[in-house]
């Protein structure tokens, strides 16, 4: 039961990660790999907010502001000027944004790990289970996040503009849509998620260094990736399917070293089974 709660925890902040680089690939049709260092972003602006005020919602509140404008900074001065650029110089721009942003909170907050401690919160006794609290609330928080966004997407003028960006861009544009501000409005969504994620992360292991995000992303972009890069429902599942996998997995002393082998293994599969992901759609292209 404890192993179950802990995987479904650990799956929805993937999937939260998971749904920042779904959203921007579904709608400008590429891959921000600096997304993960956005979240350890996020989790410096609550360590340095909450030495400040001693505040967890104020040190929350600020990691949403600062990784958002991170966020709509970041498209409007790396990414939009390569707008109609090749994959690959995205991609090597999107790397170079990655290791920027590790250098900078490495010239700031030093190499170190900087501890932190969001909240008391004690265990609940849950069927005879153990549970910490903050396990609890992860989990509700993260699908309290994940419906209101699919509802955001699905029944709001806005939410179904980008749908129309991510279907057809040019068709949109000419529809009146401004699609420079729903790119933009994707990417401060997404970042706004990675400090939810941040905020999760930090109640799990609190803890930070200027590397946080790099294995998050990573697993998150796997997560993508097996629930099919692009829709939302499947950044949801893969990023599930993912933590419980994990945990389960950690729990088990033989297959422990191996947790990370059988991810990724997981992933292989998939791709090999169904090339798209679990939900992703076959897209034809016209000619």
């Amino acid at each position: 039961m404890s192993t179950l709660v802990n995987g479904l925890c650990l799956g929805g902040i993937y999937a939260l990660i998971a749904l920042g680089y779904t959203m921007v690939y579904g709608i400008a049709k590429m891959l921000n790999f600096a997304h993960g260092d956005i979240i350890m972003i996020g989790a410096y602006a609550i360590i340095s907010t909450l030495s400040l005020t001693g505040n967890t919602l104020a040190a929350i509140i600020a990691a949403i502001i600062i990784c958002t404008l991170l966020g709509v900074l970041t498209e409007r001065l790396a990414y939009r000027p390569l707008r109609g650029a090749s994959p690959l110089a995205v991609l090597i721009t999107a790397i170079g944004v990655s290791y920027l942003l590790q250098s900078i909170a490495q010239l700031i907050f030093g190499a170190q790990s900087i501890t932190v401690e969001i909240g008391s919160l004690n265990a609940v006794n849950v069927l005879g289970v153990s549970i910490p609290v903050s396990s609890l609330i992860t989990l509700a928080l993260c699908v309290v996040i994940m419906t209101a966004l699919t509802l955001f997407i699905t029944k709001t003028k806005l939410g179904c503009a980008m749908l129309a960006v991510s279907e057809d861009r040019a068709a949109a544009q000419l529809m009146g849509i401004n699609t420079n501000m729903i790119i933009t409005l994707t990417f401060a969504i997404g970042s706004a998620l990675a400090a939810f994620a941040s905020t999760f992360y930090l109640m799990q292991i609190p803890s930070a260094t200027p590397t946080l995000g790099s294995m998050p992303g990573i697993k998150a972009f796997t997560a993508a990736v097996i629930g099919g890069i692009g829709s939302i429902p499947g950044a949801m599942i893969g990023g599930i399917l993912l933590g419980v996998i994990e945990k389960f997995a950690l729990s088990v002393p033989a297959l422990a070293p191996y947790t990370t082998a059988i991810e990724f293994g997981l992933l292989i599969i998939i791709l090999l089974v169904k090339p798209t992901g679990l939900l992703g759609k076959k897209r034809r292209e016209k000619v």
